[in-house]
């Protein structure tokens, strides 16, 4: 992934968050001017990156070693923008719409221990309906 693709990707999804949480959000008291641009905080916004992106903690410490300034980092990130105008624009509302969704991942499996040591045992005690 090159950086403008990396840009898009954060930019797509946090918009669709912000699209998703607006009804609260919009009134929570995180909101800021930063170089002329409404938007939430920068730390706000970061923190709800690394949520949501959860690859975009790999990243963090690499980009706080380049600069501990999060406006700079949301600047840098191209998100430095009012969420609301944002998501007025056709081509926000294209980006959003064609945006792939993905399923939940699969990796959250537990091994749940089998007392029984054979299938034979299993079903004498289904076939018992003893409640137990």
């Amino acid at each position: 992934m090159n950086v403008e693709q990396l840009r898009q990707s954060l930019k797509v999804k946090w918009l669709t968050y912000y699209r998703d949480n607006r009804q609260w959000l919009s009134r929570l008291g995180v909101w800021v001017t930063c170089n002329g641009k409404r938007r939430p905080s920068s730390s706000f916004i970061l923190a709800t990156l690394s949520v949501v992106e959860p690859q975009f903690t790999q990243l963090l410490p690499l980009i706080v070693d380049l600069t501990n300034n999060p406006d700079r980092i949301v600047e840098a990130l191209g998100l430095n923008l009012n969420p609301d105008e944002e998501l007025k624009s056709a081509s926000v509302q294209r980006l959003l719409n064609n945006s792939p969704k993905f399923l939940p991942s699969g990796g959250c499996t537990t091994d749940i221990p089998i007392p029984f040591s054979s299938t034979a045992e299993i079903n004498a005690i289904d076939e018992t309906c003893e409640g137990k």
